[in-house]
């Protein structure tokens, strides 16, 4: 297993519409192992294959106190959301230190395959429902700060291009 780059905003890449897996091989189960030991890593609690700049669709999720609950999902989608919707207040590995609220649906169904290859269906609600849309957005070239106001999404890449002035 290894620790990926995470691509960080405003970064094109993390723009690029991820295709599906045509098999679940041992490049994907080596791609999910490597994805849950960046996301354990940077902290966080889901992670595209996007934002480790490698576009197809497989998203890794745990929201688990214990970080012991990994659910990892292979060619995502949506099959049904609630029509209440819920803000939240939404961070990004990609976008450090950058918390906005963003408004989605408060439950939704997935449909998608395990890490054996197997499809299965779940529901989710709450932080797992509003990680599930944040992480499949990703797979569409969608960063969430795409739903805030212009000004913010100006205000964030001026403040991204200033923390990599100060990495570099």
């Amino acid at each position: 297993m290894a620790v990926l780059d995470i691509l960080r905003y405003p970064d094109a890449r993390l723009h690029t519409v991820a295709r599906p897996v045509a098999v679940v091989d041992d490049r994907i189960r080596r791609l999910v192992a490597d994805m849950a030991e960046t996301m354990y890593a940077a902290p966080g609690i889901g992670l595209a294959a996007t934002q480790v700049d490698v576009h197809e669709r497989v998203i890794v999720i745990d929201t688990s106190e214990a970080k012991d609950h990994l659910l990892v999902f292979i060619n995502p989608e949506i099959v049904s959301s609630s029509a209440e919707k819920k803000a939240c207040e939404e961070g990004c590995l990609s976008v450090p230190g950058i918390y906005d609220e963003v408004e989605r649906p408060e439950r939704v169904r997935v449909r998608a395959l395990d890490v054996r290859g197997e499809p299965f269906e779940m529901d989710a609600e709450g932080l797992l429902a509003v990680c599930l849309q944040h992480e499949m957005d990703h797979l569409q070239g969608k960063v969430f700060v795409q739903y805030l106001s212009r000004l913010k999404q100006s205000r964030i890449k001026s403040k991204m291009a200033k923390l990599d002035r100060q990495v570099a």
